[in-house]
């Protein structure tokens, strides 16, 4: 099994996540919580040890299930979880602030059914919060042993560092991660953000590693997204960003990409998906990348998947086609594979 330090620690996790946004004991929980703990139990048999999950994930359900799925086996997971989202109606209910961070990561203790947080992470940045108060309160959560390692997600660049200067001058942890949408057809991150991660000490996971279903071939161009998909259900949101989002992601540009990637599955008698996480396991600026199964059968396709190795030619190709050239499309939904 291949293993990696996560950032600038000693943090050890596999290079590959198991995201559980989709798991929930609610009765619309795409993974209900029999199949998601069958999920979880394959991924950790195959010698993987790396979770991530959220507070806002299924109203919170998806904590309570991996916590219930991970409680014979706590200390050989490496569990993350993340906080900002808000939890409730009332103006501090949500954020990065201390009064919001203090009752989230409480309740996301008691979800878990654990004593600890291995990575714990803010979900998303709080404008209205300064980042020192911020990075104090995350500091009392380690120095407490609620928490041994914080980290990032949806951060900017100008972010990362003001993060790391502000637990500089409190002489508090820093962050040792950040999650990112990483794709075939989302490198934006490439400009700046990776660099500064790699000049800070953060390791990148990275996210929707297919493009949401795009490079696996799941919408079609030309055509609405089918009724019932995930991209469905995000372009009726009444969010205006949503939409943006999945406008964005439905460029013709990214279909030609996807075309590119199904071709040269079709030549390497392989599938899709395999090329496409292939490509990111041979960019060396990843730490892991986080998937998201829906089923233990779509656990078992991916991890064959992962095993596909792409040349470093062919690598090269998908590179040069993928060459971002025009501004990214809108993003700030967080969604595994």
């Amino acid at each position: 099994m291949d293993y990696t330090t996560l950032g600038r620690s000693g943090l050890r996790v596999s290079r590959v996540c198991l995201g559980t946004m989709n798991f929930g004991s609610d009765p619309q929980a795409p993974t209900p919580e029999p199949e998601a703990r069958r999920i979880i139990d394959g991924f950790l048999d195959a010698g993987h040890n790396f979770i991530d999950t959220a507070d806002t994930y299924r109203g919170g359900t998806s904590e309570e299930v991996v916590g219930r799925a991970i409680a014979h086996r706590r200390d050989d997971v490496v569990l993350a979880t993340k906080g900002a989202a808000p939890q409730g109606d009332g103006p501090n209910n949500r954020g990065l602030s201390r009064a919001h961070l203090t009752r989230a990561l409480e309740a996301s203790l008691r979800r878990l059914g654990t004593d600890y947080i291995d990575l714990y992470q803010c979900h998303v940045p709080d404008p209205d919060t300064p980042i020192d108060e911020t990075m104090a309160t995350l500091d009392g959560f380690v120095r407490s042993g609620k928490v041994r390692y914080l980290g990032c997600s949806n951060f900017t660049a100008a972010g990362i560092v003001s993060a790391q200067w502000a637990a500089q001058r409190a002489g508090a942890v820093p962050f040792v991660s950040l999650q990112a949408n990483y794709s075939l057809i989302m490198r934006a991150i490439e400009a700046e953000i990776v660099p500064t991660c790699r000049q800070h000490g953060l390791g990148v996971l990275a996210y929707s590693p297919l493009g949401s279903g795009l490079l696996a071939g799941r919408y079609q161009r030309g055509a609405a997204p089918a009724e019932g998909s995930r991209l469905a259900q995000w372009a009726a949101m009444p969010s205006p960003m949503a939409r943006a989002f999945v406008n964005g992601l439905l460029a013709e540009r990214h279909f030609d990409i996807a075309d590119e990637v199904a071709t040269v599955a079709a030549e390497l008698r392989t599938t899709a998906p395999a090329i496409a996480l292939s490509w990111i396991n041979s960019r060396p600026e990843i730490t892991s990348l986080i998937i998201g199964p829906r089923s233990a059968d779509q656990l078992t396709a991916t991890l064959a998947a992962l095993a596909f190795n792409l040349s470093d030619s062919v690598a090269a190709r998908l590179t040069a086609v993928s060459q971002r050239t025009v501004p990214p499309p809108v993003t700030g939904q967080h969604h595994a594979a």
